[in-house]
């Protein structure tokens, strides 16, 4: 009898102590991109972002997903590039400013792989490229000669 009331101390001391165990959901959602300097540039990914609205300011802009196939580099005091997707079809437009054109490379480690963009369209004073079913990366930039 006498162990047996041990034994059910010890049950009742365990079952008190006992507790619930569980992992928090969470999220990395730091984002990722490219950064440069001169000859040098380095692209990365930490966890995936939220997808979601852009989150813009002055002339920048950062949308969140997975990294997107085509993607815009800002010339210092070029026009506003910008860059829109709807089904099928990537936009890319900037302001019609004189002595702007738009050139396009599929890998920014080779820079001399830029090139005049052919299929440029202008409607009221923006001009733009649409890019239909794009496969692979594609950078554009806006060249001033």
């Amino acid at each position: 009898m006498k162990n047996l009331l041990i034994i059910l101390l010890l049950l009742a001391a365990s079952a008190v102590h006992a507790q619930q165990y569980s992992i928090g959901w969470y999220k990395i959602a730091g984002g990722g991109g490219t950064s440069t300097n001169g000859q040098y540039s380095v692209s990365g990914t930490i966890g995936q972002p939220d997808a979601g609205m852009a989150m813009s300011g002055g002339s920048f802009s950062v949308s969140g997903g997975f990294w997107s196939l085509i993607s815009v580099v800002q010339t210092v005091g070029a026009p506003t590039l910008l860059i829109s997707h709807f089904g099928n079809t990537v936009t890319v437009y900037w302001q019609d400013v004189a002595g702007w054109s738009l050139q396009q490379n599929n890998n920014l480690a080779s820079p001399s792989n830029w090139s005049a963009s052919g299929g440029v369209l202008n409607s009221n004073g923006t001009n733009y490229l649409n890019v239909i079913s794009p496969t692979g990366n594609l950078f554009f930039r806006l060249q001033h000669p």
